[in-house]
This record gives C-alpha cells, structure tokens and sequence, in this order.
C-alpha cells in the first residue's frame, strides 16, 4: 500500500500578530479576541519569552535599568522564526521561558502543541518580514504613548517581573517611549482587522480535513489489510468471548470480566511486537537457563474515556507499564475529532515500543490523531503498536495508508462501522 498524505487540524495554524507600545493593552486586546471567537485551542505567545540572553556586561546594565529592552536587538528573532514556522506547520515547539527578576534565560522550557489559532503578542509583533509573512491576521493597539506608562502597567512591572518602581519610570523615559516613536508606530502600517476572517478561515480547514478523511477512505476502500494487522487468533476461547461481549443479555459484572481476559490477550500478542535479547539466568535449582530479556522499555498510551478499559488487561500482562492519556473526542458541529488533552511521558521518543490503547475504531479519525500524535512528540512510526478489542476494515486500512510502519493488534475487523458501544457497556453509562 502506497504512503498517503495526512494533515491534523492544527496544520497550517492560524496566526495573529497584535503589535503597539508597553502598555498600550495588547495583552487585553488578545484576551478580547480569545473571547469573542469562543473557540478551544486558541492560544497567546508572548514575545517577551524571546529577549536574547545577556552578557555579563548587559545583565549589569539590566539589572540598573540602563539596558535597551525597547529596541529590536534585543529580540531573538532567529529563534521566534523558528519557533513559529514549527507550530504553523503543525509541530511541537518548545519556547524558551525568560525571568525579568534573573534578566535571563531559564534552562525551561514551555511546550506549545495544536492550537489552531495562535495570537502573537509583542511590542515587534509586525517588525520582522519572516515573521509577517506566516501572520494571517495583523492587528496594532494604539494608544497615547503618555497614557501607556499607567499604574497597571508599572504595577505588572513591580509584582511580576521584579522591578522597582523608579526603574520602571527610568526605564520609560529612556527606553520605551523614544523605541515607540522609533520602531512601534511604524508597524501601524502593515496592520489591519477583518471581521469573523479566523472563522471563516478555521471553517475552511475544517471542510479540507473532513474531506481529506473522506478521501483517505476511498483510496483504501477495497485494499486487502496490511500484513503490520495482526488480529487475534479466534480460537474456540476467543469467539466463545465474542459471544458472551456481543450478547445483550450479559450482566454487566460479567461484561468486565471476560472483557479484562481478552483484553490481556490482546496486549500479549502487542508483547509479541517487542524486541528481545538472549539473556541466561540461573534457576533455584542451581542450573542455568537461556532465556529472553525485553530490549528498552515499553509505554502506553491510553485515548480516552475508551482506552482506559483496556488498562486492566494491561496491568495484567506489563504490571510496571507507564502509561500517558489524551483526550480525542468527534465535534458535534463538525463530525470531525479534535483533541482535547494530552499527558505524555517527557522521554517516550526513547522508548522501544509505545502501545495506543481505544477498545474501538469505526472511521479511524480519531486513530489517525492519535498516532499524529505521538509522531509529532518524537515516536517514530515503526515504534508504535495500535491495541484495539473491535475495527471497522476501512478505519484501520486509512490508518495504515498514512501511517504502514506502525502495527495495529486487533480482536475483531468488521466490514461496516458501528456505534462506540463497549465503554458504555464496559463503565456503566
């Protein structure tokens, strides 16, 4: 099966620069506009965690207030660039985290991942030509630059950033009102607001995604499945199971229980994707024996609510297993999934094997996020094992178009998609 092409929702993020003076309200500005589209995922960048670090001799004039914070040297604009071009293309950006109080740069970092629409905020927002060509939107907050240095303003100076207020009137005087005049006003002219332009923009992405999915779904319609779909033996135990959990009539209790069996078989034909080493231990008895030793260690991921019922199976069979969650679930005004959460192990593009835990897959749109994922966060695609009780033939075959190195572990393929009926059954709701 030919490698296709696929795109999450938060590609090609929509960009907001807000530029003006200190104090002219920027920050306000962007709360407002997060207000007034009353979406999720909208998220503010401020440009103050990109000031460039100081020498020793700057960090002494910093910390007298003699040091030029108004001027575009003293943003690092290289790795703003940077930065920005990772999120517009969909990718997770680690952004440096800077501290007035140290005048430094911290060894931190702050993760930006998904958002689909990113607001800029910076008194450079519109300075650098790079960074204007990816805005989509470019919006100046004006203000009297004599109403600027106004008691929020010093009072956000002296409670959060550590500075005094005397320097914070020297350092207005001498620094940010003259860089106003000199280097804001002029971005005056490469703004500009058009009404409801975001949502109309977000609506179109979100028609290009669905139809993406759609056409995904015709490539692989009447393709075979891969030979990385490895579906569970139906052995007599495993269809009696099959029976019991399709059956209307089983008593929840019972549900659970057969339930937790074949989910523990599921994740130890995922063990079987494991890579092992010759390892020779000593018996009790005395005599040696040749055995196995797991090579790197093996994580999982669960989609929630759904995942979390295969984790029982998983205790079982991996008992030491660190797991991660993230949260996809379908908008009702869209149809498409759109990811709500996410908690991953900080090293988990270390490890040897992660497994992707959701019980069922009906059109594979939430699997395809799922594994986007965990690529964009450094697991290679080869690394990945998708455990799941029940598919649809047709989600699992657009998965693996996108994503062939992966392996998918499944109990049960079907033709047709069904409703997601096995965490209702399995929590009780």
């Amino acid at each position: 099966m030919q490698k296709a092409h696929y795109s999450p929702p938060w590609a090609n993020t929509s960009i907001i620069g807000v530029a003006g003076s200190s104090g002219s309200g920027k920050t306000s500005l962007a709360l407002a506009i997060i207000a007034e589209l009353s979406l999720p995922w909208v998220v503010i960048m401020s440009m103050d965690s990109f000031y460039k670090p100081l020498t020793p001799e700057q960090s002494e004039q910093a910390f007298r207030n003699e040091y030029d914070f108004d001027a575009p040297e003293a943003i690092d604009f290289e790795i703003l660039v940077e930065k920005l071009r990772e999120i517009k293309e969909g990718k997770k950006a680690e952004l440096p985290v800077y501290s007035f109080e140290k005048h430094a740069r911290l060894e931190k970092t702050m993760t930006i991942y998904s958002p689909h629409v990113l607001i800029v905020e910076g008194i450079f927002a519109l300075h650098d030509q790079r960074v204007l060509d990816m805005l989509d939107l470019k919006i100046f907050a004006e203000a009297d630059s004599d109403l600027c240095l106004d008691g929020k303003e010093v009072l956000r100076d002296v409670q959060y950033r550590g500075r005094d207020i005397g320097g914070c009137i020297k350092q207005w005087f001498s620094f940010v009102k003259p860089n106003f005049h000199k280097y804001v006003e002029p971005q005056r002219e490469v703004a500009g607001m058009v009404s409801d332009r975001i949502r109309k923009t977000l609506a179109y992405k979100s028609k290009m995604h669905q139809n993406e999915l759609k056409r995904l779904g015709k490539i692989v319609e009447d393709a075979p499945l891969s030979r990385n779909v490895l579906v569970l033996q139906q052995t007599p135990q495993v269809v009696g199971i099959h029976t019991l959990l399709m059956g209307g009539d089983v008593e929840r209790e019972d549900f659970i229980f057969y339930f937790d069996r074949i989910a523990a078989l599921l994740i130890e034909r995922a063990t079987e994707c494991m890579h092992y080493e010759p390892q020779t231990v000593e018996t009790p008895i005395g005599k040696t024996y040749a055995g196995l030793r797991q090579i790197g260690e093996t994580s999982a991921v669960v989609v929630l609510r759904g995942g979390s019922v295969l984790e029982t199976g998983l205790k079982r069979v991996i008992p030491d297993c660190r797991t991660g969650r993230m949260l996809i679930q379908t908008s009702w005004r869209t149809g498409e999934p759109e990811l709500h959460y996410r908690k991953l192990p900080d090293d988990i593009a270390t490890h040897e094997r992660v497994l992707l835990l959701d019980p069922q897959m009906s059109s594979g749109g939430a699997a395809l996020m799922a594994v986007r994922v965990l690529v964009d966060h450094g697991v290679p695609e080869e690394n990945i094992v998708f455990v799941t009780y029940y598919a649809g033939k047709l989600g699992v075959n657009r998965m693996m178009s996108v994503f062939p190195g992966m392996k998918v572990v499944v109990g049960r393929v079907v033709e047709d998609l069904e409703d997601r009926w096995i965490e209702r059954r399995y929590l009780g709701c």
